[in-house]
């Protein structure tokens, strides 16, 4: 009940995002860059994580899985609220051999991974999904960005690993952070590395709340 009745205070607050009367979003992730990204453009959020299963189905595709994630944390977190809108999210690290790399076991995990896009490109895939609690009505969409490492020695990549940095991150790197000493070229929405591709989102936002 104390979730539904801040979700219904948060719904009836309105405020001023790039000049339209918007209402505040729930954001269903732990994730601190997902947080930051956000706050950096100026939306209203709450943060409510989902506690879901996140194994991969046999078969499932890195844009299927990440959407179905994505899903699954909105609609589970917008089923405890009477209004509002909330946004799921979730980014997968797709290797060059086709792998998912998501986030690292171990620092031993972190190495392999590291090894494995250390001179190549690799793409990086998040999820999107918007679940409004009134009509139930969603919106699930995903973005693709492509990334070049440059080659990295073992040197480079026990010191990064030591750090920590890698340790709860998807493909074990940071494009913010001291990974971007190993970054090499980017295509795509440098957002969506980060964690949430913040245009298409504002996109989604717009499309379900019918903003005009």
């Amino acid at each position: 009940m104390e979730n539904e009745r801040a979700s219904q205070e948060a719904g009836d607050d309105q405020h001023l995002v790039y000049g339209l009367d918007v209402k505040p979003l729930t954001l269903a992730s732990a994730s601190p860059r997902r947080a930051e990204i956000l706050r950096s453009v100026g939306w209203p959020f709450e943060v409510c994580p989902a506690n879901i299963d996140e194994t991969a189905k046999g078969g499932e595709r890195a844009p299927e899985y990440v959407e179905r994630l994505a899903h699954e944390k909105a609609a589970t977190v917008a089923a405890t609220r009477l209004c509002g809108l909330t946004l799921g999210a979730d980014t997968t690290v797709v290797a060059p051999n086709g792998e998912m790399l998501g986030k690292p076991r171990d620092h031993a995990d972190a190495r392999r991974m590291l090894r494995r896009l250390s001179g190549h490109w690799h793409q990086v895939i998040t999820g999107v999904a918007l679940v409004q609690a009134e009509s139930q009505r969603r919106v699930v969409k995903h973005e693709l960005s492509r990334v070049l490492f440059a080659d990295m020695s073992d040197q480079e990549i026990d010191w990064y690993v030591q750090t920590g940095e890698p340790m709860d991150k998807a493909g074990a790197y940071a494009i913010q952070g001291r990974a971007a000493l190993f970054i090499a070229a980017i295509e795509g929405d440098y957002w969506n590395i980060v964690g949430l591709p913040v245009r298409l989102t504002y996109r989604m936002i717009r499309e379900v709340e019918k903003v005009n």
